[in-house]
């Protein structure tokens, strides 16, 4: 592989940007420099050059959690279409949540989607086991060096892995070798909250009281429950997709840099929609935990700038079309995301309501951090060189024939945004330039240091 090497960028990492250059050479990240450093002859000589001038040079983005559907539900979606579709919205590393068909809930389903990703693979990855009610030895045995962790179902969701059994909830949090990600919904005021709305409408309830059945004290009960649980046991827990202002105040703001044993994820679409959005968007937002209120949907913006949040993701869970736009009481929660994550992220800064360097931060470094990524989510000599170019002078609009996903829709559509993914790297390679995909699957599984 010819070294590469990427000029003029304005390069954005470590809560700073600068105007610069990145060499890169043997999938690595060779060297940084910047604007006014001399680039040795060796570097310019013996390499491609890709001008980036007026571009942002990214780390690669790391969505903690996403929902790929293989196997057994590759109607809706497959590791080989979602990781396309993420690398087309750079994102160069993902971890893949277990309630599949059948469930990774045992060591051996686990190892067989590894396998499928080492086939299919656009991106780099990683799959979380899934806890139940008795497969606590299955958990204890998980390898913190390549497995990103476990997802505990506090809440029923998509595939209905709920864990409900106090006594096994009480010895994961204890037993767990390592990160333990978290559903945070209390199904009992969920089932009470559906009885009542049932019993006024039937099954024929508006899509609006979703985030009433879904609502605030259920969030809240599973999420402070959780942390309680991990304190008494000093478990490592990241509670996900936060979607309430109540919530936050389980959590404490960090530092840059610091770590803490519980932290939390805001996926883009609890930052991006509120629930006025329902009355033209319908079933197409049905997500679990719901969206709620525009006072939810500040309050998560502001505590993603105050670090109360510590991760920013998707949860990409695509559905058929045909699926979502079912009437409320059946049509799935959960919708396809991961093409423009960073886009929707990007159009936030542009508005004023994040700074770059916070996206950066709460989309590469922290979660690289969190979950000890092995040189990865940072611009680095010796790191991978997953890297994206932004271009915020070309504008991108969201269409049914500029989508990648299998699903073949977007909550998105019809959104301009201000920022255009121009190059997608992974491991050093260009997987995705200018619209257009290379045909390269260099993906590879993620390592995690202990």
């Amino acid at each position: 592989m010819k070294p590469l090497l990427i000029e003029n960028a304005r390069i954005v990492n470590e809560g700073t940007s600068w105007l610069g250059s990145v060499w890169i050479r043997e999938g690595k990240i060779a060297a940084v420099y910047g604007a006014q450093d001399p680039i040795p002859a060796k570097a310019r000589q013996n390499s491609e050059h890709l001008d980036a001038t007026g571009q942002l040079l990214l780390p690669g983005i790391i969505d903690d959690h996403v929902h790929f559907r293989e196997p057994g539900l590759t109607h809706k979606a497959d590791i080989a279409t979602e990781s396309r579709a993420a690398i087309a919205g750079g994102i160069t590393s993902f971890m893949e949540m277990p309630n599949t068909k059948p469930p990774a809930v045992n060591h051996q389903e686990l190892e067989k989607k590894f396998s499928l990703a080492q086939a299919h693979a656009y991106a780099n990855y990683s799959f979380y086991l899934g806890a139940t009610n008795d497969n606590i030895e299955e958990v204890r045995r998980t390898d913190p060096s390549q497995v990103c962790g476990i997802k505990l179902f506090m809440g029923a969701s998509t595939g209905n892995m709920l864990v409900d059994n106090t006594q096994a909830i009480e010895r994961i949090f204890a037993e767990a070798p390592v990160l333990i990600a978290c559903h945070c919904e209390d199904e009992d005021t969920i089932r009470a909250n559906t009885s009542y709305y049932q019993q006024q409408y039937g099954d024929d309830i508006p899509v609006g009281y979703h985030s009433l059945i879904r609502s605030e004290e259920a969030c809240y009960l599973s999420s402070s429950r959780a942390v309680k649980m991990a304190g008494k046991h000093g478990s490592r827990l990241h509670v996900l997709h936060l979607s309430t202002a109540r919530e936050l105040d389980l959590f404490e703001p960090a530092h840059y840099g610091s770590q803490k044993k519980i932290t939390a994820e805001a996926c883009v679409h609890h930052l991006w929609f509120d629930q006025d959005d329902y009355a033209t968007m319908c079933t197409r937002i049905k997500w679990n935990p719901s969206i709620k209120t525009v006072k939810d949907r500040d309050a998560l913006r502001q505590a993603v700038r105050d670090n109360r949040i510590d991760v920013v993701a998707t949860d990409h869970a695509p559905h058929l079309a045909e699926e979502k736009d079912q009437p409320y009481m059946k049509a799935p929660s959960g919708g396809p995301m991961i093409q423009h994550s960073l886009q929707a992220m990007l159009e936030l800064h542009h508005q004023g309501i994040f700074s770059l360097e916070s996206l950066i931060d709460k989309m590469c470094h922290t979660p690289a951090r969190l979950f000890n990524i092995s040189k990865r989510g940072f611009i680095r000599p010796g790191y991978w060189a997953d890297l994206v170019l932004a271009d915020p002078r070309q504008t991108h609009r969201v269409h049914s024939g500029n989508l990648h996903y299998k699903c073949g829709w977007s909550p998105m559509e019809g959104r301009t945004f201000h920022h255009t993914i121009t190059h997608t790297l992974v491991n050093g390679k260009i997987v995705y330039q200018n619209g257009q995909f290379t045909g390269l699957r260099n993906g590879s599984r993620l390592v995690f240091d202990t």
